[in-house]
């Protein structure tokens, strides 16, 4: 099976990158802005070429094997919500995602995949950027298609629905189809994190993970300039505390064998999750390491796409392209 080639921008904590890479693709350049994020890149993947740089100021001319590749990717920062739209910060994001459409132009890979809010898909707020693509892509010749994911319907033990573009080349579109559901039952938080909880000696680990059967609520990183890390709003916070989790503060450590469980208490009786138990929340293996302090962690955590979502679509990509995937190794989050 040959590897296919492609380029990542935007590419963040590398969770979209590590699934394409679980199904058969390459990436000759990665591309983000964030210096931590960088980081963490290199720390895991030393042979990935990585680029510290802003995607609007990107010049592919420079780094021309970026050119005639087989897949241009792009996990873009999360556009707000369409009752936000409006709001300050959105153009920025919005300017991304056009960006990347303007990058076919001169990469012209052989297909392009987005994944960013399922309000991209169909709200009525984002016409104009979707008005946008299907002009630009159109025009170079590309077919395309939006749909929605649930990364619980891939093994990742949480609740996150992502907006996802996919479009090829003319002549590969029609052999494209959406990827299915690859676990028949959603994998519970208790049991993504219970082997995790009994790491520092917690005694009722066990009693916790039975209780704990729901996917976890979605993850969200947060601003960059916006206090600590917790794991999101109110009503997020509720879903945590019903399965005795304290979601306003992210923990340094597992609990050890002297804290007692007691969520009826309040919050110093509920337990804490760590960095690393969100990263297998987000569906990432367990030796992915993180640069940065616990809050930048955290926050590439949040704001990374699952890699088990991304091997899905690379596999679905990678079909439409008549590459065969028959020897790529199974990629699971589940424990």
């Amino acid at each position: 099976m040959s590897e296919l080639r492609f380029v990542d921008v935007c590419a963040g904590a590398g969770g979209l990158a590590l699934g394409l890479e679980h199904a058969g693709f390459e990436p000759v350049l990665l591309l983000d802005r964030k210096p931590v994020t960088c980081d963490t890149l290199r720390t895991n993947r030393p042979g990935w070429q990585v680029l510290e740089a802003d995607l609007l100021d990107f010049a592919p001319t420079r780094y021309q094997e970026t050119y005639d590749v087989d897949l241009l990717s792009a996990g873009l920062p999360r556009v707000r919500s369409s009752a936000t739209v409006a709001r300050v910060g959105t153009e920025a994001e919005l300017r991304l995602l056009e960006a990347t459409v303007y990058l076919v132009h001169a990469v012209r890979p052989r297909a392009l995949l987005v994944e960013n809010v399922p309000g991209l898909v169909n709200a009525p707020e984002f016409e104009p950027i979707r008005d946008f693509i299907r002009k630009e892509l159109d025009h170079l010749g590309y077919r395309f298609r939006w749909f929605v994911l649930n990364a619980a319907d891939f093994g990742v033990p949480q609740d996150r629905r992502q907006g996802v573009l996919v479009a090829l080349r003319e002549r590969y579109f029609d052999a494209f189809h959406p990827p299915e559901p690859t676990v028949r039952r959603h994998v519970s938080v208790g049991r993504a994190l219970r082997r995790s909880m009994t790491l520092g000696g917690w005694r009722d680990a066990d009693r916790w993970a039975a209780q704990a059967l729901a996917v976890a609520p979605t993850l969200v990183g947060g601003s960059d300039g916006r206090g600590g890390a917790d794991l999101g709003p109110t009503g997020t916070k509720r879903a945590w505390a019903r399965m005795g989790v304290d979601g306003g503060t992210v923990a340094d450590d597992v609990p050890g064998p002297d804290f007692v469980w007691a969520p009826e208490t309040g919050r110093h009786g509920m337990v804490r999750i760590t960095t690393e138990q969100a990263a297998l929340l987000q569906g990432f293996p367990s030796d992915w390491a993180f640069a940065g302090s616990k809050t930048a962690r955290y926050r590439q955590i949040g704001h990374a796409s699952p890699p088990p979502v991304g091997r899905a679509l690379g596999l679905a990509i990678r079909a439409a392209l008549g590459e065969s995937a028959t020897s790529v190794a199974d990629y699971t989050s589940a424990p």
